[in-house]
């Protein structure tokens, strides 16, 4: 009996450790669980490695949809906001409800941008919690965490709200101020409500909202296909690689160079010119307009400055100044892929140093005859003492046969000395290889042939052996005297 209560006792606790109770209509079936001789539960490590893998690779998908879609909802929310500020100044009435509709659609926008943000981040701390063994989340917010989920809302909450409209100007005469100003400049779009005090903080407002941009970077690292590869992830991590952005941005500027750098310089020019008319929209200046926006962002960014426009804002200024700092970094990326693209790879510098060297020896061998030649020539001269001039202009000529030789030397040395820097390092290393390899298949044939020595001295030993036994047997039996 006490058996029994027991062994029942024992069941209901393995029972209510590992069973899996499935209620459907009723029907109770249970996971039996493998014991050990003790009476405990065998660890399944295996098949907690399987469900680890299969919630990471769910949670990277997750992450990749909510990034996308964070991505999409923050363009939308940007794109409003220009069309928003680009029909202000035309469209809009006072008490018009397309603006009430807009700057409606920018929040709702930029409220579900904040929820994809922090449903994003819910994802990730899930992940950290999956590849550090189910530790607590607490462990996962760090400052640092804390601090950049927070400077992310902060960022992506940025939007300008309010309903604009010309100050202080009935409707038709602020149409008719419009019609003639629009000839000049784009016209100035206030706020009633707030007037021009308001103004310079809703620009700000606008043009941070393209910060959200970051997310760009995001998206680009978890749709790459670095991230995605299965064998990219096996090397990294035996070579200590961090996936990050700056590392896919090294390959795509390794595998697509040029068309990476004009598409950021392009997408970099229609932004940095729409931010341009914005800050100058309310000096009326010719500045505030689009394409002369272009025109001074384009010659800003190339670091000419013909001086025919200026920005007049210290907003316009600003963004003039970071147009000019990313033109000098732009170009230098430029001048290094050029350089790239125009440089010779290996095998055309073995074919070019091959065939400069021979050009060299020929002109070499040709210079040392032509030392040879002046030297008999100053020798005849010598000989039949001839003129004086004559002998002079063929010393002049054996010095400077001399210093062509010299010269061609030296040129031979350099250019051997540059094509000994170009060694195939790889390829040298797999030479020593296959010589290491040669070596021990060299060492391992000698190892053989000297056991079959040994074998064969043994069997040589023995034979002698036997044969003096014969030769003693023998000459017992012809000698019974000698024993």
């Amino acid at each position: 009996m006490e058996m029994t209560t027991r062994n029942l006792h024992l069941d209901s606790k393995v029972d209510n450790y590992d069973g899996v109770i499935n209620r459907n209509g009723g029907d109770m079936t249970e996971i039996s669980v493998p014991l050990s001789h003790s009476g405990k539960r065998m660890p399944q490590i295996e098949g907690g490695n399987l469900y680890r893998l299969r919630d990471r690779k769910v949670l990277l998908e997750e992450k990749k949809r909510l990034c996308a879609w964070a991505l999409g909802t923050a363009l939308l929310g940007t794109l409003l906001m220009i069309l928003h500020a680009e029909l202000c100044p035309f469209i809009y009435q006072p008490g018009s409800r397309y603006a009430f509709i807009i700057n409606c659609s920018i929040s709702m926008s930029t409220g579900c941008l904040l929820i994809l943000i922090v449903a994003f981040h819910y994802k990730d701390i899930r992940l950290f919690i999956i590849d550090h063994n189910q530790v607590d989340w607490r462990i996962a917010m760090t400052s640092r965490r804390v601090l950049g989920i927070s400077l992310e809302l902060l960022v992506c909450a940025i939007h300008p709200v309010g309903t604009y409209w010309e100050v202080g100007v009935p409707a038709p005469i602020a149409r008719e101020e419009v019609e003639v100003n629009s000839s000049n400049s784009a016209p100035l779009c206030v706020s009633s409500r707030h007037r021009e005090a308001l103004l310079d903080t809703e620009l700000l407002l606008s043009a941070l909202m393209f910060l959200r941009l970051y997310l760009v970077h995001r998206t680009i690292l978890l749709h790459s296909k670095v991230l995605l590869s299965a064998s990219y992830r096996s090397i990294g991590s035996l070579n200590n690689i961090n996936f990050t952005f700056r590392f896919v941005l090294k390959v795509l500027m390794n595998k697509y160079p040029a068309r990476t750098l004009m598409v950021f310089i392009f997408l970099f020019w229609l932004i940095a010119s729409w931010m341009l008319t914005l800050c100058e929209r309310q000096t009326q200046e010719k500045t505030g307009r689009m394409d002369t926006a272009l025109w001074l962002i384009a010659i800003t960014f190339l670091t000419v400055g013909y001086g025919d426009v200026s920005p007049k804002t210290s907003c316009g200024k600003g963004v003039c100044l970071f147009t000019g700092v990313m033109g000098v970094a732009c170009t230098a990326m430029l001048v290094a892929v050029m350089t790239k693209k125009l440089a010779l790879n290996k095998g055309e510098k073995h074919v070019h140093f091959f065939m400069m060297d021979i050009q060299i020896s020929k002109r070499i061998r040709h210079a040392a005859a032509n030392v040879l030649r002046e030297c008999w020539l100053l020798h005849r001269t010598n000989l039949t003492k001839g003129n004086s001039g004559e002998h002079r202009r063929h010393q002049r000529c054996l010095l400077e046969a001399i210093r062509v030789f010299r010269h061609l030397r030296l040129k031979q040395r350099k250019l051997r000395d540059d094509a000994s820097e170009m060694v195939d390092l790889p390829k040298m290393q797999m030479i020593m290889c296959d010589l290491s390899a040669n070596w021990n298949n060299s060492s391992r044939e000698l190892e053989q042939r000297i056991i079959s020595m040994e074998q064969k001295l043994d069997e040589l030993g023995h034979c002698f052996q036997q044969t003096s036994e014969l030769l003693a047997q023998t000459l017992r039996y012809h000698n019974p005297e000698i024993r």
